[in-house]
């Protein structure tokens, strides 16, 4: 998916966390998030209203011709999909799916002309029906969580998620063991490795820096995740730079990171170059794309807002501490860079 840059200059001046003001905001995003909920249900019962008129008349599919549309068309979207089931039902096919790792109830028109990702329960008087999150359930309890969350540096949605998460992450702190890790290969180019490779080194052998730089980074509206912003932030959060390159040396070294990206003939499926540092683990949990949260080895479905995030770890606590009464914002952050924007109840991801 391609990104529009703004025009105007990067400041390095500018690049500085965020948090505060963006809670400050919550008020007119929540405000905004309704409006965009509302123009979705308004297109939605528009659809359902068009076929039940005739609209979209073309013939009837079989279950298994949309099951086969449905999946040919999220393959080209770039969405690792299952499709488990396709079962006509109300005049539409109900298809239930797991995206990305994350199980969806999708629908499609009878003539499989139409594939819209979520059906809202129009009974539900709560106001809550179209934004629910499915519940955890099978991730275990320990008395320290183990969470780690499998991005790719540059993926739009794993930078959604990376800000989503860092506010409870640094609410429960000490509480947890919490690890960014990267996905085995790279969709965004010679960038993508390049930044994962800053980061891994930090993380590894910085981490006390590891937080704020990644806050930092993730504020970069204006480069996009340049790499004039990453210098930046190494800069600003006081990151040793020369620990940091003799880091990336030995793990470019280790991993073949550079050679990986200089050699097309290794690269996944031939377009995207491999990214090894955290392979063990993206095989052990079947990690397919980004984002991807791991709770006590698990893989999570949790929202991408801070306090869905915050629910779904402390739901991991054998006794869950005091922090986890903190209240944090249930705004879903927007895809991209920047803390200026706010997404609509969604779980898009990077992956092949």
């Amino acid at each position: 998916m391609s990104e529009k840059k703004p025009e105007h200059k990067h400041d390095a001046h500018k690049h500085v966390y965020m948090e505060h003001e963006q809670h400050a905001k919550n008020k007119s995003y929540k405000t905004a998030t309704w409006i965009l909920g509302g123009v979705s249900l308004l297109l939605l019962v528009g659809l359902i209203v068009s076929l039940a008129l005739g609209g979209g008349s073309g013939a009837k599919l079989s279950e298994s011709e949309v099951r086969s549309k449905a999946s040919a068309y999220l393959s080209s979207q770039g969405y690792t999909a299952t499709i488990n089931s396709v079962k006509f039902d109300g005049g539409l096919y109900k298809i239930d799916m797991v995206v990305n790792g994350q199980p969806f109830t999708s629908y499609a028109s009878p003539d499989g002309k139409f594939l819209f990702p979520q059906g809202i329960d129009m009974t539900d008087t709560t106001g809550t029906g179209a934004q629910q999150e499915p519940a955890d359930t099978n991730v275990p309890k320990t008395d320290k969580p183990v969470v780690e969350l499998f991005i790719m540096s540059h993926c739009p949605f794993g930078t959604q998620a990376a800000k989503g998460i860092l506010p409870a992450v640094r609410t429960l702190g000490d509480n947890i063991d919490f690890k960014v890790k990267f996905v085995y290969y790279a969709m965004h180019g010679e960038k993508e490795v390049k930044e994962q490779l800053v980061q891994y080194c930090i993380q590894k052998n910085q981490p006390a820096e590891y937080l704020k730089y990644l806050a930092c980074f993730l504020n970069d509206t204006a480069g996009q995740g340049s790499a004039a912003a990453s210098d930046a932030c190494i800069a600003s959060t006081g990151v040793n730079k020369a620990q940091l390159e003799t880091c990336k040396v030995a793990a470019d070294k280790e991993f073949n990171v550079m050679a990986n990206l200089a050699d097309q003939s290794t690269w996944l499926s031939g377009r995207f170059p491999k990214f090894d540092t955290d392979l063990a683990d993206n095989t052990k949990y079947g990690v397919g794309g980004s984002p991807t949260l791991v709770i006590n080895g698990v893989q999570s479905n949790a929202g991408r807002d801070s306090q869905s995030y915050l629910t779904a770890i402390c739901n991991a606590f054998n006794n869950a501490p005091a922090e986890c009464s903190t209240q944090l914002s249930t705004v879903q952050p927007g895809p991209g860079f920047g803390y200026d924007s706010v997404g609509a109840a969604q779980a898009a991801g990077c992956g092949v």
